[in-house]
């Protein structure tokens, strides 16, 4: 366990807030040669599922497809403490974060991928909730990620 876990842990709830109010994500995928690929994306928390939608053919969908295992973070920044001493060696963070550790796949289920992505439109562009999108929802990929592993932390 990280140091600061032992003292500086976001509850349930505040992480269940945290992902829920944070409007971008990264998502952490392994490409064909082993290295990190790590891209902001739009998500919505439903369900105690993350999900994320994009394009039905690019690098994360590539990436997921040969190898489901997955990270996801999600942060807030909410400033820095500065010290009195003006050393700059002294200077903290005040941020949440929340850590993933997952499975992804790829959702084939037209229920469930409509349900995430009307999620994703109340969550991001409430105005347009209700519009139909049936038309593009072939040509539309949502991700989901099952929790495996799921850390939160802050400091203030």
């Amino acid at each position: 366990m990280q140091n600061r876990m032992k003292t500086h842990q976001l509850t349930e709830n505040e992480i269940t807030a945290l992902l829920e109010g944070q409007p971008i994500g990264r998502l952490a995928t392994v490409d064909i040669s082993g290295f990190p690929y790590v891209i902001p994306v739009h998500f919505v928390y439903l369900n105690q599922k993350i999900y994320i939608h994009g394009l039905i053919k690019g690098e994360k969908l590539d990436n997921i497809i040969k190898n489901q295992k997955i990270g996801f973070e999600v942060d807030r920044f909410d400033g820095f403490i500065r010290p009195e001493e003006k050393n700059p060696c002294d200077v903290n963070t005040v941020y949440q974060s929340v850590i993933i550790r997952g499975i992804a796949s790829i959702v084939e289920d037209e229920a469930v991928k409509t349900e995430a992505l009307n999620k994703i439109v109340e969550k991001y562009t409430p105005e347009l909730a209700g519009n139909s999108f049936k038309n593009s929802i072939k040509a539309t990929a949502v991700i989901e990620i099952t929790v495996k592993e799921c850390t939160g932390k802050y400091y203030k």
